[in-house]
């Protein structure tokens, strides 16, 4: 089977090997056949020793594919089911599942410390317990979520992470009011998905905040009112809030220096949503008087903030209705092989998201 394998932490291209078999299958196991799987900046952010990951694994979370086998015990699932791959399925017991945090569910982080793969030289790891840049991938039954006909795999995929983290921050964790204003500081994949989930609440200006001239365009096709580099966003702000700020600032980066400024461009009661996965070593500062002060939120949004099946469920219903643009998400493809080609599109910002197709 072919996976493409990072060997090392720190590395920045991956090795499309032949000689990767998916492992683990049994009681309570799906084994799927991944279709199309899109690279998000967690794949690179992991690569990079920015979020915890053991080597060798193979990348990839954000995958869709069909249910080739099931393990003893799974029932709602069958060969031949189209499903999206879920990297945080939620186990329904523990405390967080209980009072509905479902996306708090620390069930699935505990499948990132099992190898999901082996070669002939020993274990392979499988990002965030998937590991989707492969032909095949064996996860639980849980990370396997049912999806309609009519939905494409591409489409699918998205929905597996970039599109549900970034709708699911707007429309669950801020719960912005129509007429707010609105800034969107990153306006990758998830960012410019922030912004649909702004347009869909009736946010009456949605800045969107990017150093990429495309990924600005790009925005302002997505729904931004106006969209400026990160230099232009204190005219920005004294232009359309009279220097108040804004009433909800996402932050879609990942890093304290890009968290400061979008507290820093919040309005006094205000809110921040920090939808960027970034390091443990990077911290935001804040001194006590502003905290209390300025009574500034800062919510945090964890794969967008509220019931994960709900909101993929969600997520389709208003793309079929036309209400959200997914295929537009999607400005590259490549095959497996020309892996390394998406991640050089993804560092340069060239891509929204790259769709790699097995």
């Amino acid at each position: 089977m072919r996976a493409a394998v990072l060997h090392e932490i720190g590395q920045d291209k991956l090795e499309v090997l032949d000689d990767v078999e998916a492992v683990g299958f049994g009681p309570g196991k799906v084994r799927i056949r991944v279709r199309a799987t899109g690279l998000c900046h967690s794949d690179l952010s992991a690569m990079g020793g920015v979020l915890p990951q053991p080597a060798p694994f193979v990348p990839g979370h954000e995958g869709a594919g069909e249910i080739l086998e099931v393990g003893e015990g799974v029932t709602h699932l069958k060969a031949g089911d189209r499903v999206v791959v879920c990297w945080l399925p939620a186990c329904g017991a523990c405390p967080a599942c209980k009072r509905g945090q479902t996306e708090l569910c620390l069930a699935g982080f505990m499948n990132a410390g099992t190898p999901n793969f082996k070669r002939p030289g020993g274990d392979v790891f499988g990002f965030a317990g998937t590991g989707t840049f492969a032909e095949e991938v064996v996860v639980d039954a849980g990370c396997a979520v049912p999806i309609p006909d009519d939905v494409p795999f591409d489409i699918a995929a998205l929905i597996g992470c970039g599109v549900t983290t970034g709708l699911g921050a707007a429309l669950n964790t801020a719960d912005l009011e129509a007429g707010s204003s609105v800034a969107v500081i990153g306006c990758g994949g998830v960012g410019i998905s922030v912004i649909q989930g702004a347009r869909l609440k009736g946010a009456a200006e949605i800045v969107a905040v990017d150093p990429i001239e495309s990924r600005r365009q790009a925005a302002l096709r997505f729904g931004a009112t106006r969209a400026i580099a990160p230099g232009e966003l204190p005219d920005a702000k004294q232009r359309i809030t009279a220097g108040e700020g804004f009433d909800h600032v996402f932050e879609v980066v990942g890093k304290s220096a890009t968290a400061r400024t979008a507290y820093d461009n919040t309005r006094r009661g205000g809110t921040l949503v920090v939808v960027g996965a970034g390091a443990m070593d990077d911290f935001l500062q804040l001194n006590m008087f502003e905290l209390f002060f300025d009574e500034k939120r800062i919510l945090p949004s964890m794969y967008g903030g509220g019931d994960v099946l709900r909101s993929y469920e969600r997520t389709i219903a208003l793309w079929r209705a036309g209400r959200i643009d997914l295929a537009g998400l999607i400005t590259h493809r490549v095959p497996l092989a020309d892996i390394n080609e998406a991640l050089d599109q993804m560092r340069t910002g060239t891509a929204l998201r790259t769709c790699i197709e097995l």
